[in-house]
């Protein structure tokens, strides 16, 4: 009788999350991914500067599509994605579990937590005009009313510590309201957000509206500030990060050069379980006002 040979695992290649495709870092680098105990997981792209100026150009070509549906469509959207890590729920709690630490219903309460959280942002899609527009009165045969729109292409350097809601909790508001992302996740915990980015390409989240590299957010972060086709970004990955404050101050002042909004980096990291409020939508829209003389 023939002696069975021991099956050899196949292992998984972790890459970025670029224009709706998975490519592997143009450096050629990557760098050990460990769990909470210091074992090793997984080996994960090290994204470069290159790569980053990659995902900026797919998140701009996305971009007017994106807005220009209907916040209704979008909102939709996002539900999609919502039912999808629904579908993948066991996949998710293991991320989750290795990268954080967590015990089994810990990480089911994470990720239930973060399919709520998707669900709510959809739920606002096409309510937050009403809320934040306004009809405004003015002295003069005139209507005057204020309208929100997109500020474009956001930069997100994604929360360190909380790899999966918190990455959603700042993601969800950014895309639900017209914008793309590109986002740096967390250099330590990558696993649920290489893992959010298959869900994602399986959805019906067009290519190019998220992008996820996964790397170093003190070694990408100062491209995206300065870079000029990106119009806002994101510093709350910085937080409790060695060196982060340095860092936030230098990518504030590398953002001024072309006028972007910057969502500053906290002390530390917030609770993401804490109900959110309509500033994380509000923050990266711009507000246009038009002019029309009545009667015509």
């Amino acid at each position: 009788m023939a002696r069975e040979q021991a099956r050899i695992d196949v292992r998984k290649t972790y890459k970025l999350y670029v224009g709706g495709a998975f490519p592997r870092s143009e450096s050629g680098y990557s760098y050990e991914v460990h769990d909470s105990k210091g074992g090793f997981l997984a080996n994960a792209s090290l994204a470069s500067r290159k790569d980053a100026r990659d995902a900026v150009v797919a998140a701009r070509k996305a971009q007017s599509g994106w807005a220009g549906r209907t916040a209704y469509n979008r909102g939709q959207v996002l539900y999609r994605v919502a039912e999808i890590i629904e579908d993948r729920r066991p996949q998710f709690v293991a991320a989750v579990r290795s990268s954080e630490g967590l015990s089994a219903s810990r990480a089911e309460a994470v990720v239930d937590a973060t399919v709520d959280r998707l669900v709510w942002y959809a739920g606002w899609a096409d309510k937050l005009t009403q809320v934040v527009g306004n009809a405004n009165p003015v002295a003069g045969p005139f209507f005057n009313l204020s309208t929100p729109e997109p500020t474009g292409v956001v930069a997100v350097l994604a929360p360190q510590g909380s790899s999966l809601l918190g990455l959603v909790s700042t993601i969800a508001p950014a895309i639900v309201t017209g914008n793309t992302v590109v986002v740096v996740s967390s250099y330590a915990r990558p696993l649920p957000a290489v893992t959010l980015g298959e869900a994602l390409a399986t959805s019906d989240v067009p290519g190019g509206v998220v992008n996820i590299l996964t790397g170093d957010a003190l070694s990408v972060g100062p491209w995206l500030a300065s870079h000029m086709d990106v119009n806002a970004i994101d510093l709350g990955g910085l937080a409790g990060v060695d060196g982060g404050a340095e860092a936030a101050v230098a990518m504030q002042v590398a953002a001024a050069d072309n006028l972007k909004r910057v969502r500053r980096a906290p002390a530390t990291e917030p609770d993401w379980t804490r109900e959110p409020g309509l500033d994380a939508m509000t923050d990266f829209l711009e507000i246009k006002t038009v002019w029309h003389p009545m009667g015509v």
